[in-house]
């Protein structure tokens, strides 16, 4: 097992990457800036056998409910990639009742309903998530197996609040400070702001729960 290379794993947060911490694990958060995150995952990609997505997720479908994992089998978007489908069923077999489908990712923050639900019918695509295709395209260049698991965090039914959308910082961290900016030039949001707050705190608590039972190599097929 020492000897293994680890898993290199792309998410957003500094709070996702706390979910997984581990010997086998090299987790790189990208805070929304995608030539950062790149240039992260190009630095570690040399070391590791298999690159994966992971983190939350906004549903692009209706039915998908806060708590629910979503296994990537492809990725459309900002790139285009198939997800390594041994790896996809080892992760799916660990976590009973997740979904097997499509990932879009092209850099944004989707934050209209309308948008998700065309996203979701254009692409055939299940779920959105803002590092995929950054981790997908540093996968290709130096030929690693590639694969996304989520949990969704963010219903295709609701629309995200402004102080969520300017709240990630490149390093990982949570920009208070531009939310609180956001809040007091729009208070009325401040219910909604509570209430998605209250839906990404389930989400961690999930990952934590699926980071475990996708074990100390994310489930990789050695």
């Amino acid at each position: 097992m020492g000897d293994l290379k680890p898993i290199l794993v792309a998410t957003g947060f500094n709070r996702e990457v706390q979910t997984i911490a581990g010997p086998q694990i090299v987790a790189v958060a990208g805070g929304g800036a995608a030539e950062l995150l790149e240039q992260r995952l190009e630095a570690q990609a040399p070391k590791a056998a298999g690159i994966v997505s992971y983190g939350l997720t906004g549903a692009l479908v209706e039915g998908m409910k806060i708590g629910d994992w979503v296994v990537g089998t492809h990725l459309c978007g900002g790139f285009e990639a198939r997800c390594d489908p041994t790896w996809a069923e080892a992760m799916a077999a660990r976590l009973p009742g997740s979904r097997l489908g499509s990932f879009f990712a092209d850099g944004r923050m989707i934050d209209t309903v309308a948008e998700k639900l065309d996203l979701g019918r254009c692409h055939g695509a299940l779920a959105v998530d803002m590092e995929s295709h950054v981790a997908a395209r540093v996968a290709r260049r130096h030929g690693l197996p590639f694969a996304i698991v989520r949990i969704v965090s963010d219903e295709a039914g609701h629309l995200l609040p402004h102080a969520i959308t300017v709240s990630m910082r490149p390093d990982g961290g949570l920009d208070t400070a531009a939310m609180l900016k956001s809040l007091a030039a729009k208070p009325g949001q401040i219910g909604d702001v509570a209430m998605t707050m209250a839906n990404f705190a389930r989400g961690f608590r999930g990952l934590k729960a699926g980071g475990k039972s996708l074990g100390p190599r994310m489930a990789f097929p050695d």
